[in-house]
């Protein structure tokens, strides 16, 4: 039963906290695997202590303090790959920062970034944003 209500709440929730975390820690990457961290935490905790008042409040918090977790280890490690990695991103649009308040909406303009073939676009969004699997994007 846990499993199905954290299923649920990742559907209709897990594009808003994805967005969210990406747009707070700068990476879909770190935002993705923050998430992923914290449904993780969730099918260990949520059994024994009951789903939360506020899932997806809970999610966003634990996937936050995951992220900046991994972000610290990453950090002390000092990687030179990381470093050439974030030498070698491109600048964020800076009429994104400015125009955009809403953290879903500008993961939506990421995802259908003009850079990406349409066909990318769609699967893009319809994975990240709807949360929907790869074999119903397929289908």
């Amino acid at each position: 039963m846990i499993g199905d209500d954290l299923s649920e709440t990742i559907r209709r929730e897990g594009g808003r906290v994805l967005a969210t975390l990406a747009r707070q820690f700068g990476s879909i990457d770190v935002a993705e695997e923050a998430v992923q961290d914290a449904v993780v935490r969730a099918l260990e905790k949520w059994p024994e202590a009951g789903i939360p008042p506020n899932p997806a409040g809970w999610l966003t918090t634990t996937a936050k303090n995951a992220a900046r977790d991994r972000l610290r280890r990453s950090s002390k490690r000092g990687s030179k790959e990381e470093q050439a990695a974030t030498m070698l991103m491109p600048p964020r649009a800076v009429h994104t920062e400015s125009v955009v308040h809403d953290d879903l909406l500008r993961l939506i303009f990421t995802c259908c970034h003009p850079a990406l073939n349409q066909d990318a676009q769609v699967a893009l969004a319809l994975r990240t944003i709807c949360g929907l699997t790869t074999a119903e994007i397929a289908a």
